[in-house]
């Protein structure tokens, strides 16, 4: 099985690009986990952000291969604990399909990708950087995949 994190957002901070490596690399084959980068539409102060938030999402439709489970991650989403992930992660990889984690730009998701979901999922009721959230979802789900695995690192 593959992970596909696709994100609005390219060019980020050095510290952004290490931390989530270093947690990707961890993962076995079996559950890798593979950045797709979209780029951010130019925003101004009267820019149509509706159109951006579409034209963004569609990229991110364009990149998700036929079969492939749709996860997005939005505040609206599901709060999951690391066990409810490490039990989602093993129901993905007994599934045989791939995986795409949707992270959308500042503004979040169109509305149409929402509705191709098969699940969401809420990181927290917290904002985040929004290149931050590329190292969390790299690192919980390292974390999920080591409690599966009874890693030590989960404790």
């Amino acid at each position: 099985m593959q992970l596909q994190l696709i994100s609005v957002g390219n060019k980020m901070p050095t510290w952004i690009a290490q931390g989530y490596h270093d947690y990707a690399k961890r993962l076995p084959k079996s559950c890798e986990l593979i950045l797709k980068e979209i780029p951010a539409g130019k925003r101004s102060k009267n820019c149509d952000t509706a159109r951006i938030i579409q034209q963004e999402s569609e990229k991110m439709l364009a990149l998700i291969p036929h079969r492939t489970h749709i996860v997005t991650l939005d505040i609206a989403g599901k709060a999951w604990t690391t066990v409810e992930l490490a039990a989602n992660l093993k129901t993905w990889l007994n599934s045989g399909q791939n995986v795409a984690l949707l992270v959308g730009g500042p503004e979040g998701l169109a509305n149409n990708v929402k509705l191709r979901a098969n699940q969401s999922w809420s990181l927290s009721n917290l904002t985040f950087p929004h290149p931050l959230v590329r190292v969390l979802v790299a690192e919980q789900i390292y974390r999920a995949w080591s409690l599966l695995q009874k890693h030590p690192y989960h404790r």
